[in-house]
């Protein structure tokens, strides 16, 4: 190494040790990265992805400190293909240009790739956008774009349908105390060559405060250790106290210009036309608290005066006009009432000094943890398609009385009451009716276990894939295709969720799983290699991160063979199976291997067939086709034998299901059995095999046996195979539909 080499290295040692906390601590690999495991949990997609370096085009949305940047950076560490950053406030057309001309030479001369990292991509305009279109189309440039805006909205929709959008939510709590320990104990990055303590309510207190922002958690740790005197023995203790002058004001999410401010804005009309004064008041402190223009909302409020109440109440839009004239005149602060006034107005729509009740909520946007806009509410012109904004909202005009009991307020806020009618003049009418109206809302959420949730992931288009999987997934009958769409259906699949097929072998639940999760991944355990070929056989027109992940093995050795091949570490949103359990001798610790295969709030859901209350041959049989006296020998053998408690195929119900899985700590367990009928032909082949003899494992006859004579089966098959033997039969089946919830 020369003198100038040594410098070099010297100097950028420095300049790495000067550098910010939260630029030190940037998480290197895959492993240090903390939070949105929805994207990057073991068994995802993009996971699986970046491991084996076969990335296409993304785009990552998110909020500020959410990872975006990071988890590129970890991208640019683990790929071998060449990595160019740049900033979309700063690249003009002519670096785009440069960029691609060498990532052309560079594919051209030595066949290897080149990922684009384009920050803040959103601050691109049309002409840019469609510079790197052409070289992202052809494969030459791999793009992977950041951003704070909704790229629905934000991005050139041709290099959107090119890409696939992962939205990064903030992170949790954990997450940052998670975040802000590392970066104490880490002795090369952070303070680990330091005596530095953190008291527990202190690194709460940074982690609430954060609001889910990696980076001011790290800057306020930063500022704590760096402005904190040691004590005399050398140790810097951070308490509640430095703690909270560390981080002193939450950053409300919020941007006049994006999405928080579209979705804010709907939640808050959606709180009017619900009429819900309590949720109206929150999301107008929400919004006031952000500085949101208080004429905007004035305007979006005399649009509501006008679509949502019209002559049911007249005054509403004078009301509305009054306060927005009031408020020109006397301005902020006090002109907030006047905004409470008119949001009461409106949500109640038909007087006292019950707008106080508005400071009751601006208190709780200042000391509460962030509240998110649930799904239901939030805008959905823009990003349904996206994102599945708006999804489960209940229009309450289409309700009797134009109301109907659904949730406005954030998850965390349920029951909580901002406004309080008086008993005074117009509001003592209204007060029995917000209070009936607030109980039906409360009961109505207790009662619902599925909330729409948030599409955190979106692929583009691909219609060979698509054709495929229709087709593969297009061929069931009626009967089947119920019996699939249950199963799948026991829980809301994400796109980026995992699912666990443990009936492979027949394809009848892979290839709609497959559809229905594009960004998380399909696992099929199949009981050999043979049945395994043929699978993969079957999927080869996938690509290869698209196609099922095939497990050789038996239900005992699930667990091992997970394992084995490289999974034993992923975790299941769905386990499905058909037909699973069948002559298992062990159902129990079957059912009870699989549950800790499952994802936190993870559902098993199977459908079995009971046999024990299955078609009975007997039933079927014309009673004049043997002696009274032979029938009814018969059919007393026949309950006998599907009642048999020795024989693992017959010896369970529903019941049993149930009670294996309250024992296995499942909660929520349901298992409904389900009577049906299919016409069913009884081929004499068919009625040959069960009537043969000396089979293994045993035949129908062979149980019979123990019942009746040789000569007397030989009778009942000579009756059957004369009065069934080709024959269509209504054939009478029950399955057993379960359901069961890990818990959290």
């Amino acid at each position: 190494m020369t003198d100038r080499d040594l410098f070099d290295h010297a100097a950028e040692e420095s300049i790495r040790r000067s550098a910010p906390l939260a630029a030190r601590m940037r998480p290197r690999t895959l492993d240090e990265f903390v939070g949105q495991e929805h994207i990057v949990g073991p068994g995802r997609l993009l996971r699986r992805a970046i491991q084996a370096d076969q990335l296409s085009s993304l785009i990552f949305y998110g909020p500020p400190g959410s990872g975006k940047t990071t988890l590129a950076m970890v991208i640019a560490n683990t790929t071998l293909s060449h990595f160019v950053t740049i900033n979309a406030v700063l690249a003009g057309v002519q670096q785009i240009r440069e960029v691609t001309e060498s990532a052309r030479e560079r594919r051209k001369m030595h066949q290897r790739r080149t990922i684009l990292f384009v920050d803040e991509v959103h601050r691109w305009d049309k002409r840019q956008q469609d510079a790197l279109l052409p070289w992202v189309e052809n494969g030459t440039i791999i793009m992977i774009g950041a951003t704070t805006e909704n790229p629905w909205f934000s991005v050139n929709r041709a290099l959107l349908s090119r890409s696939r959008v992962f939205q990064m939510v903030p992170l949790e709590p954990q997450h940052l105390r998670e975040i802000a320990l590392a970066a104490i104990g880490d002795a090369e990055r952070g303070y680990g060559d330091r005596d530095v303590v953190i008291a527990p309510e202190a690194l709460d207190h940074l982690a609430e405060v954060a609001n889910g922002d990696a980076r001011s958690v790290l800057n306020a740790v930063e500022l704590a250790v760096e402005t904190t005197e040691p004590d005399a023995d050398g140790r810097i203790l951070i308490d509640l106290a430095v703690a909270e002058e560390s981080i002193q004001r939450r950053a409300v999410l919020y941007d006049r210009q994006g999405d928080y401010h579209f979705d804010t804005i709907s939640a808050f009309i959606k709180s009017l036309r619900g009429s819900d004064p309590d949720a109206a008041l929150y999301w107008l402190a929400k919004m006031v608290y952000a500085g949101e223009d208080p004429r905007f909302i004035f305007r979006r409020m005399l649009i509501a005066a006008g679509e949502d109440i019209g002559l049911a109440d007249p005054d509403a839009m004078r009301v509305v006009v009054a306060d927005a004239e009031a408020f020109e005149r006397v301005g902020l602060p006090e002109g907030r009432f006047h905004l409470a006034h008119a949001a009461l107005y409106l949500a109640t729509a038909r007087k006292s000094n019950s707008a106080m009740g508005f400071f009751d909520a601006l208190a709780a946007v200042e000391q509460e943890a962030e509240g998110e806009v649930p799904v239901h509410l939030k805008d959905a012109s823009r990003d349904r398609e996206g994102f599945g904004h708006g999804e489960g909202y209940l229009y309450p005009h289409a309700y009797r009385d134009h109301w109907v009991a659904q949730q406005y307020l954030p998850d965390h806020l349920q029951g909580k009451v901002y406004y309080k009618p008086s008993d005074q003049g117009y509001e003592a009418g209204i007060r029995e009716r917000v209070q009936r109206r607030r109980d039906a809302q409360l009961a109505a959420m207790l009662d619902v276990d599925d909330q729409p949730s948030e599409i955190l992931t979106f692929s583009p288009d691909d219609r060979s894939r698509d054709r495929w999987l229709q087709r593969a997934v297009g061929t069931l009958g009626e009967e089947l295709e119920a019996v699939r769409d249950r199963l799948l259906g026991a829980r809301g699949l994400a796109r980026h969720h995992l699912v666990l097929d443990l009936s492979g072998d027949s394809g009848l639940l892979t290839w709609e799983a497959l559809r229905r999760v594009p960004e998380g991944g399909v696992w099929c355990r199949v009981p050999n290699e043979r049945v395994a070929e043929a699978m993969a056989q079957q999927a080869a027109p996938l690509e290869a991160l698209q196609r099922p992940i095939l497990v050789p093995a038996t239900l005992e050795q699930l667990a091992d063979g997970l394992a084995e091949s490289g999974h034993g570490d992923v975790r299941y949103d769905l386990i499905v199976g058909r037909n699973v359990l069948g002559s298992q001798p062990d159902k129990q610790a079957l059912l009870r291997g699989l549950v800790p295969l499952l994802a936190d709030d993870g559902v098993l859901s199977l459908a079995e067939v009971v046999p024990s209350a299955t078609q009975r041959l007997s039933a079927l049989l014309p009673a004049a086709a043997l002696p009274a006296e032979l029938l009814e020998r018969w059919r007393e053998a026949e309950e006998a034998l599907y009642h048999d408690r020795a024989n693992p195929k017959t010896s369970w119900g529903p019941d049993d299901l149930r009670a294996v899985l309250d024992q296995a700590g499942c909660r929520d367990v349901h298992v409904e059995a389900v009577r049906g009928r299919r016409d069913q032909m009884l081929t004499p082949r068919q009625l040959d095999a069960w009537f043969a003899s000396g089979q293994e494992p045993a035949s129908y006859a062979d149980r019979l046996a123990s019942a009746l004579s040789a000569e007397e089966i030989g009778a009942v098959r000579r009756a059957c195979q004369t009065h069934l033997g080709g024959q269509v039969v209504c054939w009478e089946t029950t399955t057993a539909y379960v359901r069961a919830v890990r818990p959290a």
